[in-house]
């Protein structure tokens, strides 16, 4: 890990809706109460951030603000972070009032992971949110603007006559106003391209277990290696704040005679995908070739030394454990667990509490 800035440890969840019923007290998600349980159990076992996945018309988060307010009521020392918010749904000042009031109510722990969108599939998401005006990529780069602008505490609009609870000419400003919240706002990139114009932005980056760009020759570790040094050397010449970067792993602990057949569909998944790549060198994701990391499934022994020798994580400052999605809770409770009491411990994490 980065010797700069102490390594961090973090875990990322898909929390989804289901199970929905009535109770006592009106209608309830075990999905949703689930994911909180599990914030709870990641604060107590010393975790440094806790991170969602954001999804829409799917299963999963399509709000996560509001989760993570929840889970920031429940817990005590864990940050809450979005992983990621695609701005091609959003109104850039609403998200920044909306992130500010979190950041407020969770006393600054909110990590603000933000992403372009889903470029390939926007003819199903125009018809529901309404189409772009533009290429994708110029419409997130307008709403990140006007997002910096509001979450900094910029003017954004004058007051004239018809303002009837401002004086006409008073500056606006989006309220409320987090003073730090800049400071934690990633970018997520699957490429090296697209982190270096993330660090050209002065933001923290997020780097998950697939990548859309690799270079010649490299594996995906050199790969993501590579990337975040394009991302620190951008970074550096714009601001003076320190750069960091959020590397994704996922791993499969094996500590008990269930766990290897808890697994079997993530293992055999990534021996698929390992396969594919030595033969054509990417997957097909329907218009979409991506590399993907290996998943090392063994003892926690096995996976400390799988981990050490990352050349990409060697450069990171946050380690980021992706949980699997549609498993049992208990499985994702026993990899969360496993991770912050075996595997990270032996690559030079402490715990929260402990630090």
């Amino acid at each position: 890990m980065s010797t700069t800035i102490p390594f961090r440890l973090g875990f990322l969840a898909f929390v989804e809706h289901g199970a929905v019923g009535q109770g006592p007290r009106g209608p309830f998600s075990q999905g949703l109460n689930d994911g909180l349980e599990l914030f709870e159990l990641a604060d107590e076992l010393g975790y440094d951030t806790g991170w969602v996945r954001h999804r829409h018309l799917q299963n999963y988060l399509s709000s996560p603000l509001p989760f993570l307010t929840a889970a920031g009521a429940r817990t005590k020392n864990i940050h809450l972070g979005t992983a990621v918010i695609p701005l091609r749904f959003e109104n850039a000042a609403r998200l920044a009032e909306d992130a500010a009031t979190v950041d407020l109510l969770t006393n600054g722990r909110l990590e603000l992971g933000l992403s372009s969108g889903y470029a390939g599939q926007d003819s199903i998401y125009s018809g529901v949110y309404g189409p772009i005006d533009g290429d994708l990529q110029s419409v997130v780069d307008t709403e990140l603007t006007k997002f910096f602008r509001a979450v900094e505490g910029e003017t954004i609009a004058i007051a004239d006559a018809e303002f009837q609870i401002a004086p006409e000419g008073t500056p606006l400003t989006v309220l409320p106003h987090s003073p730090t919240l800049r400071d934690r706002v990633y970018y997520g990139s699957g490429s090296r391209s697209s982190a270096i114009r993330t660090g050209s932005r002065g933001l923290r980056l997020q780097l998950s277990t697939l990548q859309t760009e690799s270079g010649e020759g490299l594996s995906f570790e050199e790969a993501q290696r590579d990337a975040i040094r394009g991302y620190r050397e951008a970074h550096a010449a714009v601001t003076d704040r320190p750069s960091y970067a959020a590397v994704s792993r996922q791993v499969l602990p094996i500590t008990r005679d269930r766990d290897r057949e808890d697994y079997g569909w993530l293992i055999a998944r990534d021996e698929e995908r390992q396969a594919a790549q030595e033969t054509t060198g990417a997957v097909s994701l329907g218009n979409l070739r991506a590399q993907f990391g290996r998943v090392p499934a063994g003892s926690p022994e096995e996976i400390v030394r799988f981990l050490a020798a990352d050349v990409a994580l060697a450069e990171s400052d946050e380690l980021i454990i992706a949980l699997p999605f549609d498993h049992p809770f208990e499985v994702v409770k026993h990899i969360l667990t496993v991770v912050a009491t075996e595997i990270a411990p032996a690559l030079g994490w402490k715990p929260v509490s402990r630090q």
